[in-house]
């Protein structure tokens, strides 16, 4: 039997990328929640209950950036012209975030109170930054016999303003969910209110988002039965079968905000999770198997099988080892944090 290697790397790449924003997605919403902290004790423990894998979980954007890049030079030779600004923001708030992250344990008053700012600062601009790219993909790049030829703020629309502002009430979302099941006494109230004003912004800004997107592009309507041409047409047998999809970020989103309500400690998480993995499903039926959205599919992208099966031979070897890895942290550094102890203590 003959491998689909194309096939293997697009569900690899995939996966990697949902494993990134979900887990790199609360370490960021640890930072954007930063300033709503009541105290500097508040905010050590906020940074203690990230401190073991905040640097782990961005392994999933090298596997995912660098995969993009060898299993698809196409298409990374595409959107790459198309995005460089944002992406480049998006670098430099994750050095500013991981530099603040370990200076910030060792300074002292004004240090620590700029490595708190800088902390914060960037992960807000790393957050807004992953926003614009995610906008700027879904609203399309303009391409011309396999090259990028749009202009460099492409990118720069009404509409990935708006995408980026839902990823940053989204990761918001994230990281006060994982506060409530990592902290507890006051911390874990602040979290439970961070949480619910989280899902109602997070409902609002996904409403609109979904909107927004069928409206700018018609054939993302047309893959959920929407035909927006002269008229409004609904074709219920597309739609119909899909309904799980967006069912599913609003069990999500419901269980957020009764959870949180109750102060759960695991509910609110599991829900944040279902939200976003809801909306990483609707994106896949808009846009696959394009991994330049309607311009190059991931078997026109795709670099030559025997590239692909050999790098498929490493990533077999290692990949197992990072998940065991990455599940062993978490079952070392599970339970909750508070002032008397933590991973720097």
């Amino acid at each position: 039997m003959t491998l689909d290697l194309q096939l293997i790397w697009a569900g690899l790449i995939a996966v990697a990328v949902l494993l990134y924003v979900t887990l790199d997605g609360f370490d960021l919403g640890i930072g954007i929640l930063f300033p709503f902290a009541k105290s500097k004790e508040e905010r050590d423990v906020m940074m203690n209950t990230i401190a073991p894998v905040w640097d782990g979980n961005e392994t999933w954007l090298v596997l995912g950036g660098g995969g993009l890049l060898a299993a698809f030079p196409l298409a990374y030779s595409v959107l790459m012209p198309a995005l460089y600004l944002p992406i480049l923001l998006m670098l430099a708030g994750l050095i500013l975030r991981g530099v603040a992250f370990e200076f910030r344990f060792r300074a002292r008053n004004r240090g620590r109170k700029f490595w708190t700012q800088m902390f914060s600062g960037g992960s807000i601009l790393t957050a807004v930054a992953q926003g614009l790219v995610l906008g700027g993909f879904i609203q399309g790049v303009t391409v011309r016999e396999d090259r990028f030829a749009g202009g460099p703020f492409d990118w720069f629309t009404p509409y990935t303003l708006l995408v980026a502002a839902g990823l940053v009430a989204g990761y918001a979302l994230l990281g006060g969910a994982w506060l409530m099941m990592k902290t507890k006494d006051n911390l874990h109230g602040d979290a439970k209110r961070w949480t619910s004003i989280s899902s109602v912004v997070v409902t609002v800004l996904l409403v609109a988002v979904s909107v927004a997107t069928l409206l700018i592009h018609p054939r993302v309507a047309a893959r959920w039965g929407f035909d927006l041409g002269d008229g409004f047409a609904l074709d219920a047998s597309i739609l119909t079968p899909l309904l799980p999809i967006p069912l599913l970020g609003l069990a999500g989103l419901a269980l957020v905000w009764l959870m949180s309500r109750r102060g759960s400690h695991r509910w609110p998480f599991v829900g944040a999770i279902l939200v976003f993995l809801s909306g990483y499903l609707g994106l896949a039926v808009g846009f696959a198997p394009y991994v330049v959205p309607y311009a190059l599919d991931f078997r026109q992208a795709a670099a030559p099988d025997n590239a692909l099966g050999l790098m498929l031979v490493g990533t077999v070897a290692i990949l197992p080892l990072i998940l065991a890895y990455t599940g062993w942290v978490y079952w070392v550094f599970r339970g909750k944090i508070d002032e008397e102890a933590g991973y720097h203590h």
